[in-house]
């Protein structure tokens, strides 16, 4: 690119006009340069609102003729881009019959600074074309503008023009250079420039560690911080955040407390990172240390630093203090928020939704999202796929169909990450066929999709199915990841796939060089569980040197219990228990094992211990949506406004499926009691009232859909299979684990899950 001029001598800043004015301590203020035209004679206008002030001293500039001299009309339009009028500004710079290098300078650096980065190389161009030449001002205004669009080869292009008409370089103009290197991704040559500065500042040594930072090269981002003669607050927060964001937060803390005993004060950024460490970290204390000091510097009502401080109590589970502190939130008015104001704004209702889904607290979650619709805040992607992903694991279908309508509406389009979280909600939801639609219907497919889809197919039974689309994804070229190989070997386990499951597992290891993690370990456990395998798990255990994970054994003391081995049973729960002596399902597991071989004291023993130690079992819960609004229902509950015709109709229904050959199964009766007795006890089992008001209350041919929050015991899946026999009726279960799609006497699971 080449750039002409038509004097090539380079112009100073001090070119650049600067009006000199007195302020006294009423921010009454007299304009000395321009009293001579006449337009504003010693008058005091400090009562003139700022916003106002440019419109009023361009009518009365044009009232009186002073708009005619250059002076006056940059000065005007400087005032037009303090007041962010930038509209203004560009209108009486077209207008000006003649116009020099301050009157580009002024407009080229208004734009770049609310960051109208393509304005401003559009205004550059036509500025060559006039044959202006640009100051100091002007080129680190335009540099700054390639920064921000990595426009390399216009940065380039500069610097060539700067070094080919001999323009001595101060250390602020070089930095501009330097950071047009680093943003475009050229660090060879910001390393070749870096090395031929004979100046350098704090800025440049900050710009070279993110450089640095950026590619991942820790050890010379180190190597720059600690060579560093003067560490300035921004060297201190880069190199934190750097190390942060490079995944060494244990690094960045020591860093911080470093900071804190010898280096410079916190400024607002200083505590923004800080609080995110916090939350990488999942210390809740070292926030609330942070959340004090922000206390005590009196800066807590400012927007990122609000969005910081919620962002971590909510990752670290205080979702009430988070709450607390969104409530400070200003409340919206007529009055005008500014671009930094609406952002904030923006992110804090993000952190909320999220924060409330990352904590399971779906209810809230899209509480919180209705409201922001309802008071019109702009809703980014963050806050849509943490959305969706609460519709997903509240597991309602028409929530999650008004949802998907209402992203459409406002113009989102699917990407990657919002497509998948589709294929997980709908299929989480039961609807296997929305989840295909979704995935179809997306053009350019990553290994992020091909796996949720393949997750969705072992979610809902189909796992043969599962284990086709994962060798037509390697087919499709598309590189299977850590999660693929969980999801592909969880699809094996569910549908009995033993052979392809261990094939699976040697190929992840041996091709894909991927280091098998805790996921994948309890997979293939299950695995073996699940066929019978128990004495080659404790082989897998022992070969592999996973003893010290908890999963292992609660998957191998869930096959213990599957398969009857009671002695078997005993002695992994033992060890499961030194492990995890609080965990309220190993209890739950070994105490049923013992029920199941008529142990009733050791049972009651294992009963008393989790009382003792003050462990609760999670009481079972099943729940369906109709008309809009969700039906919960536990065993034995009668709090129900219908409860009595539910009851009612499950008597009867379970009377007449005994009639084709169901029978209660008091084997899966807990406690010790008559036959008569166990009986009543599994009658009632949540999901059993559930279906029964689901046939209640809809029509026939509409499949019902029930969501549980345990796993389906056998009695009630032999009678939701007698059903869908009886009744002819679809019925669609979603346990703990995955879905069970009951038709016409069967079940989707085969009775393997």
């Amino acid at each position: 690119m080449r750039w002409t001029c038509l004097n090539t001598k380079y112009i100073s800043s001090s070119s650049v006009l600067k009006p000199t004015y007195v302020t006294n301590t009423n921010n009454h203020f007299e304009f000395q340069r321009f009293q001579h035209y006449g337009w504003y004679q010693s008058r005091a206008v400090g009562d003139l609102p700022n916003e106002s002030l440019p419109d009023t001293l361009h009518a009365k500039s044009v009232k009186n003729g002073s708009l005619d001299n250059l002076d006056v009309r940059n000065y005007v339009t400087s005032l037009y881009v303090k007041s962010n009028k930038l509209d203004y500004a560009h209108k009486l710079f077209g207008e000006s019959p003649d116009r020099d290098v301050r009157s580009w300078t002024i407009l080229i650096s208004g734009f770049a600074r609310i960051g109208y980065c393509r304005m401003v190389l559009e205004l550059f161009k036509q500025m060559q074309i006039e044959r202006v030449c640009p100051n100091q001002f002007t080129l680190s205004s335009v540099l700054k503008s390639c920064s921000s669009l990595s426009d390399f080869r216009m940065g380039k292009g500069i610097h060539g023009w700067i070094l080919s008409n001999g323009i001595d370089l101060d250390v602020v103009l070089e930095n501009s250079i330097l950071d047009v290197y680093v943003k475009c991704g050229a660090f060879d040559y910001a390393e070749k420039f870096f090395e031929t500065m004979k100046e350098r500042d704090t800025v440049t040594w900050n710009v070279m560690m993110g450089a640095y930072m950026y590619i991942g090269d820790m050890e010379k981002a180190l190597d720059l911080f600690r060579r560093l003669p003067f560490k300035d607050v921004a060297s201190w927060n880069t190199i934190i955040y750097g190390l942060m964001r490079n995944g060494h937060e244990t690094y960045a803390l020591e860093l911080l407390s470093e900071m804190v005993e010898i280096g410079p004060p916190f400024d607002k950024v200083t505590f923004s990172v800080a609080l995110v460490l916090a939350s990488s970290l999942y210390v809740l204390e070292l926030g609330r240390q942070i959340h004090g000091r922000v206390l005590r510097f009196g800066i807590q009502n400012d927007g990122f630093l609000r969005t910081s401080l919620i962002d971590m109590y909510s990752k670290c589970g205080k979702m009430e203090k988070a709450s607390l502190i969104f409530k400070t939130l200003p409340l919206r008015t007529n009055s005008k928020f500014t671009c930094h104001e609406t952002k904030t704004e923006v992110v804090s209702w993000s952190s909320m939704v999220s924060g409330y889904v990352r904590n399971g607290e779906y209810e809230y979650a899209l509480l919180t999202f209705c409201s922001m619709v309802r008071e019109q805040i702009m809703v980014d992607r963050f806050s849509l796929t943490s959305i969706v992903s609460a519709c997903a694991n509240v597991g309602i279908l028409l929530l999650g169909q008004h949802i998907h309508a209402h992203i459409q509406k406002i113009g989102y389009k699917t990407d990657v990450h919002l497509g998948s979280s589709y294929i997980d909600m709908y299929a989480k939801c039961g609807s296997l066929n929305d989840a295909w639609m979704i995935f179809k219907q997306t053009v350019d497919l990553n290994v992020v999709l091909w796996t949720s889809m393949i997750s969705a197919l072992a979610l809902h039974g189909q796992g043969k199915e599962a284990v086709r689309l994962f060798e037509f994804m390697i087919q499709e070229g598309i590189k299977p990841n850590e999660v693929s190989f969980v999801v592909v070997l969880n699809a094996c386990s569910h549908a009995g796939l033993l052979e392809e499951g261990c094939k699976y597992f040697s190929l992840m290891k041996e091709v894909y060089g991927i280091k098998p993690g805790a996921e994948h370990f309890t997979c293939m456990v299950d695995l073996y569980g699940r066929a019978g395998r128990l004495d080659e798990i404790k082989e897998f255990i022992h070969k592999n040197g996973i003893s010290q994970l908890s999963s292992v054994w609660k998957s191998f003391l869930s096959s213990c219990r599957l398969h009857k081995n009671f002695e078997l049973g005993k002695w992994v729960s033992e060890r499961l228990l030194q492990l995890e002596p609080f965990d309220e399902g190993s209890y739950v597991l070994l105490s049923n094992m013992c029920a199941a071989n008529h142990r009733w004291e050791e049972a009651a023993g294992m009963r008393r211990l989790m009382q003792k130690r003050g462990i609760n079992k999670v009481a079972g819960q099943s729940w369906i949506q109709q008309k809009n609004q969700v039906h919960s229902f536990v065993m034995g509950d009668r709090s129900h406004p219908h409860s009595r015709e539910i009851y009612s109709y499950l008597d009867e229904l379970i009377g007449r499926l005994k009639e084709i050959g169901y029978s209660l199964d008091v084997k899966m009766v807990m406690q010790d009691v008559e036959e008569e007795q166990g009986e009543v006890l599994l009658g009632y089992h949540s999901e059993k009232l559930a279906i029964a008001y689901g046939i209640m209350s809809t029509t026939s041919g509409i499949p019902i859909r029930i969501m549980k929050n345990l796993r389906v015991c056998t009695d009630c899946h032999n009678f939701i299979k007698y059903t869908s026999q009886l009744l002819d009726r679809e019925i669609i279960v979603r346990d703990l684990h995955r879905f069970h799609h009951f038709k016409h006497g069967l079940c989707s699971c085969r009775d393997y899950w």
